[in-house]
């Protein structure tokens, strides 16, 4: 199985030496502090640990309907079902761990141990590939504007002087930054989906950004919202782990392809989304839901 092509072999190697000036002056307080482990350094083939034993931790952010999402008191969505097919491969239960978006777009969830994996409909990008690893993309995603269905707003350019509503540490919220003084609006931030939603409801914000497939799903059972606009980014999303944790990583790929030929991921779209996947032109791209 072939590890991500943008992989950073001497990445982990620079950050090491930087900080073993560091790790001498702790030597004491490291004695007494938890050891985390986060897998890193382990190749494709090689034994898939986990932090915990029997079970598959996963860091997601609640709500992103229909990627994960809260229903009749379990977690369920394209996503929870998605590494459901890892978790059953690897022999072990699923275990959702709802955390901020924040400190998973930055890595800092794997910093400290808290989950072997990360699945949140994160959209793959540079920035973030610095601090983890990316399976290979598995949804491609854009961009799009959610308005009040009588809005007036059909684009960027009817923003001029107004406010649009971002969610916070995500992508939709970097292209609005990018392009506002571009457009002449305000950027206002919102920590979830939901919260974001409502804020375009109620009036706060004249228009939300976010990505087409969460707008899309959402407007569906919302009449007082539609999407105006869709913003072409390219973008994909993919399963994050820890920098350095090829064995998993080859892992979810190895399941995600295997999912793709005998049509387990077909059923897994058509159940969320009410239709056939677009035609996967095969490359596994990862580079570009947040």
């Amino acid at each position: 199985m072939v590890l991500n092509p943008r992989r950073k072999p001497t990445q982990r190697k620079l950050r090491s030496l930087a900080v073993l000036p560091v790790l001498a002056l702790a030597a004491t307080a490291a004695g007494c502090a938890e050891e985390v482990n986060t897998a890193g350094d382990s190749q494709a083939g090689d034994k898939v640990e986990l932090i915990n034993d029997g079970q598959l931790t996963v860091c997601a952010h609640l709500p992103y309907e229909p990627f994960q999402f809260r229903k009749g008191g379990d977690t369920v969505g394209f996503d929870v079902d998605l590494v459901d097919l890892v978790a059953k491969d690897l022999g072990v239960k699923q275990k959702l761990v709802d955390t901020s978006f924040e400190g998973i777009e930055t890595g800092q969830v794997f910093e400290a141990g808290d989950c072997d994996l990360a699945a949140a409909a994160i959209t793959i990008t540079d920035e973030r590939d610095r601090v983890m690893d990316f399976s290979k993309g598995y949804f491609d995603a854009d961009q799009a504007l959610v308005v009040k269905s009588d809005s007036d707003v059909a684009g960027l350019d009817d923003l001029e002087g107004k406010v649009l509503g971002v969610q916070q540490g995500t992508t939709g919220e970097e292209y609005a930054t990018e392009n506002k003084d571009k457009y002449g609006y305000e950027t206002r931030q919102y920590e979830d989906l939901e919260l974001l939603q409502q804020g375009v409801q109620n009036g706060a914000v004249s228009a939300g950004i976010n990505d087409n497939s969460v707008l899309l799903y959402a407007t569906k059972s919302k009449d007082a919202l539609e999407v105006s606009a869709e913003f072409d980014t390219g973008e994909q999303y993919g399963i994050a782990v820890a920098d350095g944790n090829g064995a998993l990583q080859a892992k979810i790929d190895e399941v995600i392809d295997a999912a793709k030929q005998d049509g387990r991921y077909d059923e897994i779209y058509k159940k969320w989304f009410g239709e056939a996947p677009p035609e996967d032109d095969g490359e596994g791209s990862d580079e570009s839901g947040k």
